[in-house]
């Protein structure tokens, strides 16, 4: 892995409209596209990222270093479109099509599952073989209530026809064995589309779990955006598509300099204990107001589906500029809805930027931020994939974009720390300190604080009968920032067993138990 062993990061408290976030250059390996992103939970330092056509990115760090991969599956072969997501245990899955040595290409949704302990994927396990029928662009969500994985895509007769007697349909599956075995496929949707690959083919089925298992889904096709749900983990759908809203121009659009767009939807529900708890939200971008004006929207529903909002447009600038290619989650801690897109409000050519805008009220209205540090000019020559990305934990944001520069495509992200009310937290706490990882450890682990106003800190590890045995800072000054310790028991002559580190200033202390193991 490739660490600092100090890494300062400068907060930024700024709230207005272009605050500026540090970015991070994931990889400019490979012309890396279409990227996916997620953070762990219970553990916010570790972020798991993916590319086309099969690169991963590793970061124990929080986002600030990344190491990369490249995934294989020797049985099934691996062929883009990355959706990558967590369960409950912290076990992170890579989903992709296909590629397999015998078979058809993209035959198969395939799910690969990493190992941080031997820093390896497994082969992989499919669902949705059906012949030489094509799957395609899938996307998956845990239920943290049971660690079921459900599974939503696009299966075509026959990719890329305009026969009319082929059809696109959306399809189910779901895994109750993290991901060893998946239920037959299933189709979920009432209105089959076309296998053109565009306005009228039925994709983009995003799942999302409410409050009590219910599994959400919308998708874009012939009815426009249409929304389904399942009460009883998949085994039966509504009868009849619940239409959400119109897209005026279709999913499939034209944005100059981008050689394919999309306005395809994303569905998230609130599972936090804010006041907007079990709402389900889907955004999307359409060209209703022109093909100039591509816009961003999100509609939400407050009766688990039966009825939808009226669209409310996201970005915030005056008519006329292009938005594009947008990304939902939402914040588990929360509540608050974070949307990365890309964004040309400040210029006259096909100079990029990329904002995030943030709702914390429901979705009612959005702050726009821009958080790329310069824009980029994209060429038609550079494929740019189907999406972004973005996720979040306790306001802990991490976006992922790709952009263009000098003719080479590179990954990046922002290091998007999101507090309200900072200034107020700044005068009562000097710093915060965060469990170790990984933990238990065998050779190294990492310790990180966040220090939150000019401090003198000291760090300090004591054994399990409170004898100080190694120290790591002792009274250093800090200005605000985060640092990443690495602590290498052996350097200490210290044996396996159970440790504390302590962090102290000021009269502030805190305390975590770690575990040396052999």
């Amino acid at each position: 892995m490739k660490y600092l062993t100090i890494t300062l990061i400068l907060i930024l408290f700024s709230s207005h409209s272009f605050a500026q976030y540090q970015n991070i250059l994931i990889s400019d390996e490979h012309h890396p596209n279409e990227p996916s992103i997620i953070i762990n939970p219970k553990n916010p330092d570790r972020l798991v990222a993916g590319s086309n056509l099969r690169s991963y990115y590793i970061s124990e760090d929080g986002g600030y270093s990344w190491d990369r991969g490249e995934l294989v599956s020797e049985e099934h072969g691996v062929w883009g479109d990355p959706a990558i997501i967590v369960d409950t245990a912290g076990s992170f899955y890579f989903f992709h099509l296909s590629d397999p040595v015998v078979g058809n290409w993209i035959d198969r949704i395939v799910c690969q599952k990493y190992d941080f302990e031997n820093s390896t994927w497994n082969d992989g396990t499919y669902m949705g073989l059906n012949g030489t029928k094509a799957q395609d662009k899938e996307w998956a969500v845990v239920d943290s209530a049971t660690n079921t994985i459900y599974v939503t895509w696009t299966q075509f007769d026959e990719y890329g026809t305009s026969d009319a007697s082929k059809y696109s349909n959306i399809l189910f599956s779901k895994s109750t064995d993290a991901g060893a075995t998946w239920s037959d496929a299933v189709q979920i949707n009432e209105l089959s589309g076309d296998c053109i690959d565009s306005d009228n083919t039925v994709e983009g089925a995003v799942p999302a779990v409410g409050l009590d298992g219910e599994i959400y889904v919308a998708w874009s096709g012939p009815g426009g955006i249409v929304f389904d749900r399942s009460l009883n983990g998949g085994e039966t759908w509504l009868d009849e598509d619940v239409f959400v809203s119109h897209q005026p121009g279709g999913w499939d659009y034209n944005i100059p300099g981008i050689n394919r767009c999309n306005g395809l939807p994303v569905t998230c529900c609130d599972l936090s204990r804010s006041t907007f708890r079990g709402t389900i939200y889907v955004n999307w971008t359409d060209q209703r107001n022109g093909t100039d004006d591509t816009d961003v929207w999100i509609a939400k529903s407050t009766d688990g589906g039966n009825t939808w909002s009226h669209p409310l447009r996201v970005n915030d600038d005056p008519p006329g500029k292009q938005q594009f290619l947008s990304w939902m989650t939402i914040d588990g801690a929360n509540g608050n809805i974070y949307i990365v897109f890309y964004d040309r409000r400040n210029y006259e050519d096909r100079n990029t930027d990329v904002y995030v805008a943030r709702s914390t009220d429901g979705g009612e209205t959005f702050e726009n931020i821009q958080i790329s540090e310069s824009p980029f000019y994209p060429s038609t020559n550079a494929f740019f994939g189907d999406y972004t990305n973005i996720t979040s934990y306790n306001d802990q944001v991490r976006p992922i974009w790709t952009r263009l520069q000098n003719g080479n495509l590179s990954m990046w992200t922002a290091i998007m720390d999101v507090t309200v009310g900072m200034e107020e937290v700044v005068e009562s706490i000097p710093f915060t300190l965060q469990q170790n990882y990984p933990n238990p450890f065998r050779e190294t682990t990492y310790l990180s604080y966040k220090v939150m106003k000019q401090s003198e800190i000291t760090l300090i590890v004591f054994d399990m009968f409170g004898r100080q045995v190694a120290v790591l800072k002792q009274q250093v000054a800090a200005s605000p920032g985060k640092f990443v310790e690495m602590f290498d028991p052996r350097q200490y002559g210290l044996s396996p067993g159970v440790y504390y580190f302590m962090l102290s200033s000021n009269g502030s202390v805190e305390k975590r138990q770690m575990i040396f193991v052999e």
